[in-house]
């Protein structure tokens, strides 16, 4: 692993799961810090601000801070104020993140009868959980139906809780776009420019830097067609079938995060 400079790291199901850590990874973080390694932590969770993602896991030991932290919810806004400034959007998202959509106009809900007016422009759509229930997600069919554009911070089909695998947004989008005749632009992993942003943040080529992920398709091979070097973990949501049927090959797969030290020839 000769001229690795920087980690990229996943963090529900490579580091914690319902953000408890799991056993090793800590220490194994601990390794890293103390090697000099400079890491950033590459997220789509939508269900928290970076600020108390960096508090939640600071509370389990790890040894980050919110600068560590590049979430879906903060690369959104940058996008959302590069290509579609000041204009009026409505969050469809399972928990508070506006904090870190700073620049973006976000709408509030409005009641029956109130669709065409001032309708929004953009249609954001977050993490999937209550708030993506059939009102909101006809209401959002019927915005794109007047022209609003869709944004989707992530296409994850699912993830891992403490009680077994919930599903994500990327259950629900397909569906969406294809009623509605759009395309989603994706702006979370496994965007491309999701994992630009995270390189010009650690300030080293791709050909340098090394991504650490559960999800094989949205952070392993995502990266690695960046020419990041792709570690799949098996914990997490990791399933040996979606494994198999991947369109591509993870460059290294280890058990765990703790196994990342080993692998880097870190003593």
């Amino acid at each position: 692993m000769k001229g690795i400079g920087a980690v990229l790291i996943d963090i529900d199901g490579v580091l914690t799961v319902s953000w408890k850590a799991l056993p090793g990874t800590v220490a194994a973080m601990e390794r890293l810090r103390a090697a000099g390694l400079p890491l950033v932590l590459v997220t789509n969770t939508t269900s928290r601000t970076r600020a108390a993602v960096a508090g939640r896991l600071a509370g389990e030991g790890f040894p980050v801070g919110v600068d560590d932290i590049l979430t879906a919810p903060a690369v959104t806004a940058a996008y959302l104020r590069a290509h579609h400034p000041q204009a009026r959007c409505r969050l469809i998202n399972s928990g508070d993140v506006r904090e870190d959509l700073t620049g973006v106009t976000l709408m509030g809900e409005e009641g029956p009868g109130d669709e065409d007016r001032d309708a929004p422009e953009v249609i954001v759509l977050g993490g999937a959980g209550d708030a993506f229930g059939y009102p909101a997600l006809n209401s959002a069919f019927r915005d794109l139906q007047r022209g609003a554009r869709l944004v989707a911070m992530h296409r994850n089909l699912y993830w891992r809780t403490a009680d077994g695998l919930d599903l994500d947004t990327g259950a629900f989008l397909p569906g969406l776009e294809r009623a509605a005749g759009v395309e989603a632009t994706v702006t979370g992993k496994p965007a491309a420019a999701f994992f630009a942003t995270a390189l010009a943040h650690l300030g080293v080529p791709a050909a340098e830097a090394l991504m650490v992920g559960d999800d094989i398709e949205s952070d392993v091979l995502a990266a690695q067609r960046c020419g990041i070097t792709g570690v799949l973990v098996r914990t997490g949501k990791y399933l040996p079938e979606t494994h198999r049927a991947a369109d591509g090959i993870p460059d290294h797969v280890l058990d765990s995060f703790a196994e990342l030290p080993g692998l880097l020839g870190l003593r």
